[in-house]
């Protein structure tokens, strides 16, 4: 998997997780649990990611900076 974005909240990167499937992207949010349940703890590091496929990895950043 590769992280295609790093947000700062778990609404941002639902939303990206979202507009990704939207375009047939199968995208990932790993820490949409740890997010949810201890963001205190959470938001101190590096923020929620959202994955792909390393084969969807281009499509996906241009569709991202397209947002």
């Amino acid at each position: 998997m590769v992280t295609v974005a790093e947000c700062s909240s778990v609404d941002e990167a639902l939303f990206l997780k979202s507009m990704l499937e939207g375009n047939g992207i199968t995208a990932f949010v790993p820490d949409e649990s740890m997010a949810q349940n201890a963001p205190h703890v959470f938001y101190a590091g590096t923020g929620v990611r959202v994955q792909v496929t390393e084969e969807d990895a281009e499509t996906a950043l241009a569709l991202i900076a397209n947002e």
